[in-house]
């Protein structure tokens, strides 16, 4: 079992930065695929990063491609999402999850735990 639990929301004007942390319990950390989510009133859920295993290999969706960066530190059995050039349309809750899989995942459905979510809000 991983328990995932994100930090780092708020309240940010736009143009400005944020950085989502995702701490995860479990001694499997290492081996799992991670990923980021955002969830917009009245939206579906969307990937917005994924990062396999080791760190190598990552995914950007095309609405945050160059304006946020996803990380981890297998030590610290942490993922991070910087968020810069934050944009009113980001405002979204952010989950982050955890893949039983070394390989990137991109499809929601790939993705076995979920932590509760951290609200993000981009005032114009």
């Amino acid at each position: 079992q991983v328990q995932l639990v994100e930090s780092g929301g708020g309240l940010v004007q736009a143009g400005g930065s944020l950085r989502l942390s995702c701490a995860a319990s479990g001694r499997t950390f290492s081996s799992y695929a991670m990923g980021w989510f955002r969830q917009a009133p009245g939206k579906e859920r969307e990937s917005i990063a994924a990062i396999d295993w080791s760190g190598g290999s990552t995914y950007y969706a095309d609405s945050v491609k160059g304006r946020f960066t996803i990380s981890r530190d297998n030590v610290k059995k942490t993922v991070y999402l910087q968020m810069n050039s934050l944009k009113p349309e980001d405002t979204a809750e952010y989950y982050c999850a955890a893949a039983e899989r070394e390989e990137i995942a991109t499809m929601s459905g790939s993705y076995d735990y979920w932590g509760q979510g951290t609200q993000v809000t981009v005032s114009s």
